[in-house]
């Protein structure tokens, strides 16, 4: 796999282009949520105007970046800040990268940016009660784990930031996100779509568990949403690109089918985004994008 390191990033961190919020007038930026290391930090983006009574409805953003690149305000950010114009808050997470710390270390942040938004709401003008998970790629796998995993568990560590339960998301989506690590190869043979290469020593999986991923079954397990999965977990929706070369799109239809099959039909929504690849710009197409944006709104209880 390709070296993501870069001398233009923070820290040798590949970054990409960060999305424009120069339209943006309320904005936080680089909120501290913990204080273990300086990617323990968020962004809020607010909507014009003053809340509403109990505060802005809001979405976390986690970004995607094969947990080792990118940043909170990089251009993976642009469909999420149209959630703006709905009258939804948007706080877009950094997290722990697998160069400075091995898993757990990434849920363990998203949680912990999670409480701080919530015993900050008043502060920050937001609703801590109607709040939804949005990820992208490994931002997706990080954001099923917080919906699966609401209340304290052993994929909390609260000794990060503000004290208590995280409480319930209302409600995830994940683009094209990673569930079960050691299915990966075996579903990129079957569609024939990409390189079956995560089992390597030096893929993202295994740099983010801290070997193999066959030598550590047991993190691979805790790694994997799935394991967490209980019949009162919130409405997920999932959007996958059938060919989808890196994070074969079995992985959403898989645990999609699971979802209803525990929680009951239509907790989990699939929808296939076809003619893209990974991440692909296809994603930020009106149909792609409202399709997100109004299961958002129904499950936040937007008007």
């Amino acid at each position: 796999m390709a070296d993501p390191n870069s001398p233009d990033g923070p820290s040798g961190i590949y970054v990409l282009p960060f999305a424009d919020t120069g339209h943006l007038k309320t904005v936080f930026r680089d909120v501290a949520y913990a204080d273990r290391s300086p990617f323990q930090a968020l962004d809020l983006y607010l909507p014009e105007g003053a809340p509403p009574a109990f505060g802005w409805p809001l979405v976390v953003f986690v970004h995607g970046g094969a947990w080792m690149m990118c940043d909170k305000r990089d251009i993976q950010l642009k469909s999420p800040l149209t959630l703006i114009d709905h009258g939804i808050a948007v706080a877009s997470v950094n997290y722990r990268l697998s160069s400075e710390a091995r898993f757990p270390a990434q849920i363990h942040d998203v949680k912990a940016a999670i409480r701080c938004l919530r015993a900050r709401a008043a502060e920050f003008g937001i609703d801590g009660e109607r709040l939804g998970i949005w990820g992208a790629s490994a931002g997706a796998h990080l954001a099923l784990l917080a919906g699966m995993t609401g209340r304290a568990s052993v994929l909390d560590d609260l000794s990060l930031g503000h004290s208590g339960e995280t409480g319930e998301v209302a409600a995830v989506v994940s683009w094209f996100g990673p569930t079960d690590f050691l299915k990966m190869d075996g579903y990129l043979r079957e569609t024939g779509a990409g390189v079956p290469d995560h089992g390597d020593a030096a893929s993202p999986e295994s740099k983010l568990l801290g070997d193999r991923i066959d030598r550590v079954p047991g993190l691979v397990r805790a790694a994997n949403p799935e394991t967490w999965l209980t019949p009162d977990c919130p409405p997920v929706l999932f959007q996958h690109a059938p060919a989808d070369p890196i994070v074969p799109v079995q992985m959403s239809v898989h645990f999609a089918a699971r979802i209803n099959q525990v929680a009951g039909p239509g907790r989990a929504r699939l929808h296939l985004v076809e003619g893209a690849g990974h991440a692909g710009p296809e994603f930020d197409r009106p149909e792609v994008v409202g399709r997100t944006v109004a299961f958002l709104k129904e499950t936040l209880r937007i008007a």
